[in-house]
């Protein structure tokens, strides 16, 4: 009788723990507010460091993230490598995941230099490209299409000016992001900043949202 009533207690004890998880899911995933949707990205298509013309089709259906570098950068772009490269590592496998790093030096990063680049920081993500192309229309891409500065500056560190924050787009192609609390008032970010840790974990957290969308 005694391994009888210690059986049902064991049982018991895995329903309960079961139950209090169940509950912690529930309201985990209750209490996330939709993430605010944005404007759809403009069409593109530039060269990745494989020599292969990339589109929005090729992200279409994908979680993705954008961001705008140069390879020779000497100040945020390698901070932001490395985030990125967390995120891949975070989601590494999952074929609806991806990352568009677009170069702001185009004249200088051209695939091969990409393809470089990429194996040195371990980007090994199949659905990460770098890309490359028209300086023209990178900057229209990157200044008109996401109202994100990037621009030539001979006074700055490395002769290039860009911003160092990253895009979440969903699998329609829209930007997205979440609203945080500031004093009595929640405003969307938009943007999430690719130097800041707080802002990385957040934007792990809110692929996983979009994926599950």
């Amino acid at each position: 009788m005694a391994a009888k009533k210690y059986s049902y207690v064991g049982i018991s004890f895995v329903i309960l723990v079961f139950g209090i998880w169940m509950v912690n899911e529930w309201q985990a995933r209750v209490s996330v507010a939709p993430l605010v949707k944005f404007e759809k990205v403009p069409d593109f298509s530039f060269i990745n460091q494989d020599g292969e013309t990339i589109t929005n089709k090729d992200y279409e259906g994908k979680v993705y993230i954008v961001e705008f570098f140069f390879t020779t950068c000497p100040t945020i772009c390698p901070i932001m490598t490395q985030n990125t490269v967390l995120l891949q590592n975070k989601f590494y496998g999952n074929p609806h995941f991806g990352i568009a790093s677009v170069s702001i030096n185009p004249i200088n990063d051209r695939p091969e230099v990409l393809k470089a680049y990429a194996a040195e920081k371990g980007a090994t993500m199949k659905n990460w490209n770098f890309l490359t192309g028209d300086q023209s229309e990178i900057y229209k891409f990157s200044n008109e299409g996401f109202l994100l500065y990037a621009a030539e500056n001979e006074n700055v560190a490395g002769g290039f000016e860009h911003s160092g924050l990253f895009a979440l787009v969903d699998k329609q192609g829209f930007i997205r992001s979440r609203k945080i609390q500031i004093g009595e008032n929640s405003n969307p970010i938009k943007f999430y900043d690719g130097l800041d840790s707080k802002m990385i974990a957040m934007l792990k957290e809110d692929i996983l949202i979009l994926l599950e969308e």
